[in-house]
């Protein structure tokens, strides 16, 4: 899917389709798990992280409306801004993990951004993170967590839906340090000036109160 070799390949095969699917718990390389994610398109969101398989088969309701929200208040803020790109849900290879944040935004390649494409897949570490969080929680606030720090993701945003809070890290020294909102109740993007976010109307699923504060 992304390398050359892989370009390479031969037509599917009856053999390569009994090539087993990704499996919660597999250790696979990176050529592996790509393979793997190739061969078996039903399987929608999947990663590898320090070499071991996660995937996400059930997305509930909440999680998608609050991905919802979220994924359109970064497309929102692009909008007008050359050399941005946000992004919903795509694969990316960050040092040796390949993570599929729920949403983040990017600055590209020509505008000094440090993602590049490989084949149709972004490598390299996305400005800023958001990931919304329900059984996945544990997940998003250590091993990707820590997976985003050390690969220089310079801003991590985290929802975490059944506690109703978000939780938001800026890298700094090559450690993440929690940002709390100002007096306003606003948290405003340090890598993305503008990016003002209304913590209480994000937790309210009040997207009028997000865009007023995108306007500001």
């Amino acid at each position: 899917m992304y390398s050359d070799a892989m370009a390479a390949a031969p037509p599917r095969t009856r053999a390569s389709e009994a090539i087993p699917p990704l499996r919660e718990g597999d250790r696979l390389t990176r050529d592996e798990f790509y393979r793997r994610s190739d061969l078996h398109p039903e399987i929608k969101r999947a990663e590898r992280l320090r070499g071991i398989v996660h995937l996400e088969t059930v997305v509930s309701a909440d999680h998608g409306s609050r991905h919802a929200i979220v994924s359109g208040l970064l497309g929102i803020f692009c909008g007008g801004r050359p050399g941005l790109q946000a992004c919903d849900s795509a694969s990316v290879m960050l040092g040796d993990d390949d993570v599929q944040p729920d949403a983040f935004l990017r600055r590209t390649e020509d505008a000094g951004g440090r993602t590049h494409g490989v084949g149709g897949i972004l490598a390299g570490p996305p400005e800023f993170i958001v990931e919304v969080a329900t059984s996945s929680a544990a997940r998003d606030l250590h091993e990707k967590k820590a997976s985003y720090e050390r690969n220089g993701v310079l801003e991590y945003v985290v929802w975490q839906l059944h506690e109703n809070r978000l939780d938001w890290f800026v890298l700094r020294d090559g450690r993440y340090e929690a940002v709390e909102p100002g007096a306003d109740g606003v948290i405003e993007s340090e890598q993305f000036p503008g990016l003002r976010l209304h913590v209480a109307s994000l937790l309210a699923g009040d997207v009028a109160g997000l865009l007023a504060g995108l306007a500001k």
